[in-house]
């Protein structure tokens, strides 16, 4: 297991798979991508990922753009090795049809992105009326075991703080859905930044129990037979300080943190030695953005 340069081990990839995608949400960040000109093939893929689980990385986690738009997912699903947790986030507008063949790959569980629970809202958010094709993806997710399925909502200020409840009342009772509320990242100078601290703060004073995660010790609250799970990267040094993940870009860089681009490794076209020593590399040059 690789550990950085402030011990802290990396045992979670996140690979972009493609910066295609169906919607055009108003907040999106593209996972910090700047103007990717190509796009690894799945045996490039593959291969970065059997060098990351020889290192100690036991989970991957498939985003975009919307991966589900690869006409390649499962092939790049089936290359990774047995016994390594795979999941994907996605905006579940194909994930109805693809689910259950998702799922026979080898995919573990999926994360759904879903700001609001209102028609119109949908469609303000991410510029198309298709939020019934979301809920479609939900149900066949559960359904074909993707569990448990977590469902993203980035908190938006003036736009969907008022359904928070309702988000919990929705996952209230059902061992097969989380919520994540998600604050806000800052890339595109987004007017919408909620206080997320403050409402932890709220969220923590109804639950009936608390238990802290390993990733990014972020902790899960429990109210009322529903699981709710607070993300706050921006100005949190305890979030930074238990960071065990690595990016790979969909153009083939290695990316030590979300929230730079000064010091990304690229690894398109490298093999054998060559791809391991760059990988350590990048684990070596992962530190805290948040001390």
């Amino acid at each position: 297991m690789l550990r950085d340069t402030f011990n802290r081990p990396v045992t979670n990839l996140r690979v972009s798979l493609t910066q295609a995608c169906d919607l055009n949400c108003i907040y999106c960040h593209a996972e910090g991508e700047v103007n990717p000109s190509v796009q690894l093939s799945a045996e490039e893929i593959g291969e970065i990922i059997r060098v990351a689980t020889d290192f100690g990385v036991r989970s991957v986690k498939f985003t975009g753009g919307e991966p589900l738009l690869r006409e390649d997912l499962t092939s790049i699903i089936q290359a990774v090795p047995s016994g390594i947790e795979t999941s994907i986030t996605t905006n579940a507008t194909h994930l109805a049809d693809k689910a259950y063949d998702l799922h026979d790959a080898g995919l573990s569980r999926a994360n759904i992105s879903l700001d609001t629970m209102i028609p119109e809202r949908y469609k303000q958010i991410t510029g198309k009326d298709c939020l019934s094709d979301v809920f479609a993806g939900i149900e066949a997710a559960v359904d074909a075991g993707l569990t448990p399925v977590k469902l993203n909502m980035v908190v938006l200020e003036n736009i969907n703080e008022d359904e928070i409840d309702s988000f919990i009342d929705f996952v209230r009772g059902d061992k097969n859905l989380i919520l994540q509320l998600i604050e806000l990242m800052e890339f595109r100078n987004c007017p919408y930044h909620g206080d997320v601290k403050g409402l932890e703060e709220l969220i923590a004073g109804k639950a009936d129990e608390v238990v802290t995660r390993r990733m990014h010790h972020r902790k899960k609250y429990l109210i009322d037979g529903a699981e709710v799970e607070v993300v706050r990267p921006l100005h949190n040094t305890e979030f930074c300080s238990f960071c065990n993940r690595l990016r790979l870009t969909s153009d083939g860089k290695l990316k030590p943190c979300l929230l730079r681009n000064d010091n990304l490794i690229d690894i398109r076209g490298l093999h054998g030695e060559e791809l391991k020593a760059c990988f350590s590399k990048a684990v070596m040059q992962r530190e805290p953005y948040f001390k």
